[in-house]
Parts: C-alpha cells; sequence; structure tokens
C-alpha cells in the first residue's frame, strides 16, 4: 500500500503554511487553504481524520519552545512520527514520548546520533535526507557527500522510514525530480518517502512507479488538488 501522509507544520500551537524551508514568510495555513478555516492543528486532525501524521514542531526546531502537548493529543488520534531537531538520545526518548516515530532531520541530526538512536530504538527512528539545491542539508561533516551516498550508508542502520525532504519544493507544487528519486529508490533499502513539490494524483502514482513507498503532502491537500480522502484510507493511489 502506498502510504499518503500528511504534514502538520506547526508553530506557537497554529497549523502553518510551509514554503522552501523560509520559516520568518510562514502564514497560518487557514489563510491558504480551501478545506479548512482553522489553524489549530487539533481542530485540523478532527476535522480531516487522517490516518497517518509528519508533524514539524517548528518552534523547537528553532529553539523557541516546542509544541509537545499538541503533538501528544495528535498522537492519541492518529499514527504519527516527529520531528522535533533531536541533537541528543534523550530528545529522541522525548519524542518517542509524545508520537509514534521519531525523524532525525540531516539538517539537525548528525550521523553519529542517527546510529546510536537507531540501536536504542529500533523500528521506531526514521531518517530524513534534507535536501537544498541538490545537496544535503547538515552541520555534519560527516554529511557532507552525495544524497545518493548518504542512502547507501544509511542502509546500515536500523530505520523504519528513509525521507527524501526537498525542502527547495516544499510548499511549491513543482513537481517531483524523477531521475534521482528513481535512483534513490534502487539504492535504499528502506521504505523510501518523499516530501516536497507534490502537485497531484498523477506525482503519486510516478511515484509509486518508480518504487517509493508514500508522500508527505500537505499543499496539495490544502488546494484541494489530492482528495481528502486518499489521507484518510491511506488506499493505493490506483484505486
Amino acid at each position: 500500500m502506498f502510504r499518503i501522509i500528511f504534514v502538520l507544520d506547526i508553530f506557537d500551537r497554529r497549523v502553518v503554511h510551509a514554503v522552501r524551508g523560509e520559516r520568518d514568510r510562514y502564514q497560518p495555513i487557514h489563510k491558504f487553504s480551501k478545506i479548512c478555516n482553522t489553524s489549530d492543528p487539533l481542530e485540523i486532525i478532527k476535522a480531516l481524520r487522517p490516518r497517518e501524521v509528519y508533524i514539524a514542531d517548528l518552534n523547537r526546531l528553532q529553539g523557541m519552545g516546542d509544541n509537545f502537548e499538541i503533538i501528544r493529543r495528535i498522537s492519541r488520534l492518529c499514527s504519527s512520527m516527529v520531528d522535533l531537531g533531536a541533537a541528543s538520545l534523550q530528545d529522541v526518548k522525548n519524542g518517542l514520548n509524545i508520537a509514534s516515530n521519531v525523524v532525525l532531520g540531516t539538517e539537525t541530526s548528525t550521523l553519529n546520533l542517527i546510529g546510536e538512536a537507531s540501536q536504542h530504538y529500533p523500528g521506531s527512528i526514521n531518517v530524513s535526507i534534507d535536501i537544498k539545491n541538490g545537496k544535503v542539508l547538515t552541520r555534519d561533516k560527516k554529511l557532507e557527500i552525495d544524497p545518493l551516498e548518504l542512502i547507501d550508508i544509511l542502509n546500515n542502520y536500523q530505520i523504519k522510514d528513509l525521507i527524501i525532504l526537498e525542502l527547495s519544493r516544499v510548499g511549491t507544487e513543482r513537481g517531483i525530480n524523477r531521475e534521482f528519486l528513481e535512483k534513490a529508490a534502487i539504492n535504499s533499502d528502506h521504505d523510501l518517502l518523499l516530501g516536497g513539490g507534490i502537485r497531484d494524483l498523477e506525482d503519486l502514482l510516478l511515484l509509486e512507479g518508480l518504487g517509493l513507498k508514500g508522500a508527505l503532502v500537505a499543499t496539495a491537500i490544502h488546494t484541494g488538488k489530492i482528495p481528502i480522502g486518499m489521507i484518510q484510507q491511506g488506499r493505493n493511489v490506483k484505486s
């Protein structure tokens, strides 16, 4: 089954519309969305009833507090994975106390932490290869390598899902990098998910055909180009 995972970017207890990773320009989602008239995370979840969500705690990622209590309440309603900018095993533990899985993104994490976390919490760690302008976004010298090479390295780690997060495409509906994703799917031993640039059902079908196992979507849901029922049922996109 191809997984269609609903994305919530939460800042100051509100869902915001993420565009290209430019966090200072994010606006409350209800100003953009065609399907909801609120930016309250719990109200959105109760209304849309997604099967699975990816949550980015933007406060925590920027060192400006956190949204842990809201995330904990969301996780009682659906399966969840959370990126809270974990920088230590204690951060990972804190994340697993409020969500089903923790996402370690290359933007904030290190290869050493990914290794330690995957050993301590096998099957509960997802890794996000954060890519901007074709390069891995990171502060760790060990991660400053070609994305395909990093995929090969991560094949040796006990992680659950591997996410390709195209930050320069987030919120833009620019479409997907077919050539790169085809190579990535071939290289990865883990279930591969894509976030960023997804426009419509045609893109989802293309991703499934390339061998990816799922997609992180927000903008195309809020514009109505992907039906709400797709995130509620998590059904195969060909059905």
